[in-house]
């Protein structure tokens, strides 16, 4: 039923909760091949999260409303911010040439021993025929000179990333972040494995693996901008994977447990959140009307009882009770009826005071969808002291907007009409007790 989307205030659930890798994979497969998210019961296919992630739906259920409901309200838009990375980078990945992806085998299960550590690097012949005798082979060669010198360093390959985007390794080795400092994200990705008791001698040559240090370094190390919430054995088996190869598999129990997350956590408590179309102030207030108005309701049909006016004017009660009552059924599920009947819903605070050239679209490289080191804090947003010092009336009668989405219209509609049909029978209820009082005749 609609009914249950009531909105429930959401709640950051630790990713070593008891439910287990197999649990969480089979809810994503089965949520796949239903079409709609875990745990969205209620939910409808067209506000589903495959069709959110895919740009199938209008404001206020997209993708960047997604993610600033993650930011603002959930506080883990970390998480979303990873899983559409992950998919650009298995994207990017598949359109490389044969002879790159060769060098980044896929990584499964079996490639790390019982005593949890990784197994030799198994490459095929072909790409160690081309390995053999080169700094790159499985037994590098050394020569006299570097074995004597113990300030040698080996020389820096170019990576197959420079060839891609024309980018200099400094950007992903060395960053600004947004306070002003700067980052060296190899050193802090070298850190993570350090702290994992691990060594990182990582294969240079492979693809994307200045990036990949550079996700280490923001999403995985514990010292990140936008850290992941992951178990320690999740964290270990990935820098075991990443030690050895670049391949997209080496990312499958953190993204398992990064969609999982998102799906059967994030998404409908998102759905539920954005139901409702007052902000905070305009809800307390139209849960005032409705007590205001079941309590008119109420001093009405006892002035009537008690007076000598015949029964049938006691139903006029009704109207008292009818609106008190759809008003506070509205209210409680956080929708406000004046705005509902225009289908309007307020700006969100972030959104009040954006400027009207920010561009609403999906960006990978901007904002928070990019994976730069920008850490997902808000508070020092020029928004969040400018909407603090409006007064609690103007909050209360904010700018409000149309709702674009026609599923979240219908959904709003649905609970209108239960409002309405449950105000209904409670206020004829009360009326009837009321009329079955002989009269008072004490005026």
């Amino acid at each position: 039923m609609v009914y249950s989307l009531g909105y429930r205030r959401p709640s950051r659930v630790s990713s070593r909760d008891s439910i287990s890798g197999a649990e969480k994979t089979r809810s994503i497969n089965e949520s796949i091949t239903s079409g709609s998210s875990g745990m969205s019961h209620g939910i409808p296919e067209p506000l589903s999260f495959d069709r959110i992630i895919a740009g199938g739906v209008c404001p206020p259920c997209t993708v960047r409303e997604f993610m600033n409901y993650l930011k603002y309200i959930e506080l883990s838009a970390e998480n979303l911010q990873f899983f559409l990375w992950y998919r650009d980078y298995v994207k990017r990945f598949n359109e490389l040439p044969e002879t790159e992806k060769a060098l980044s085998p896929e990584w499964t299960s079996q490639d790390v021993e019982g005593d949890n550590q990784p197994r030799p690097r198994r490459v095929s012949p072909e790409t160690a025929a081309v390995f053999n005798g080169t700094d790159f082979a499985n037994e590098p060669k050394v020569h006299e000179n570097e074995k004597s010198n113990p300030f040698f360093t080996p020389p820096r390959t170019p990576n197959s990333d420079h060839k891609r985007d024309g980018s200099s390794s400094d950007s992903f080795d060395d960053t600004m972040t947004s306070t002003g400092g700067r980052v060296d994200h190899t050193e802090r990705a070298t850190g993570a494995f350090e702290t994992a008791g691990l060594k990182w001698k990582p294969l240079s040559v492979q693809p994307y693996r200045e990036e990949i240090a550079r996700i280490i370094s923001i999403y995985i190390a514990d010292s990140g901008t936008r850290q992941l919430n992951l178990s320690s054995k999740e964290r270990t088996n990935l820098l075991h994977a990443l030690q050895n190869t670049t391949h997209p598999s080496a990312f499958h129990e953190v993204i398992t447990t990064v969609e999982w997350s998102l799906r059967c956590q994030a998404h409908p408590n998102f759905i539920r959140w954005t139901i409702c179309n007052g902000n905070r102030p305009r809800v307390i207030f139209a849960r005032g009307l409705g007590v205001g108005g079941i309590v008119g309701g109420f001093i009405a049909a006892i002035i009537i009882t008690l007076s000598s006016a015949s029964r049938a004017w006691r139903v006029l009660s009704i109207i008292g009770f009818l609106i008190g009552i759809s008003t506070l059924i509205a209210a409680w599920k956080g929708m406000c009826v004046v705005l509902h009947g225009m289908h309007h819903r307020h700006l969100r605070p972030w959104e009040l005071f954006a400027s009207d050239d920010e561009p609403t679209g999906i960006d990978m490289k901007g904002d928070s969808f990019d994976s730069l080191d920008s850490a997902n804090s808000y508070e020092d947003e020029p928004w969040v002291a400018k909407y603090e010092k409006r007064n609690v009336v103007r909050k209360v009668f904010d700018r409000e907007v149309w709702i674009q989405e026609p599923a979240l219209r219908q959904i709003q509609d649905t609970i209108f009409l239960q409002a309405i049909l449950g105000a209904f029978i409670l206020s004829a209820v009360i009326v009837g007790i009321f009329c079955a009082f002989p009269k008072g005749n004490y005026f």
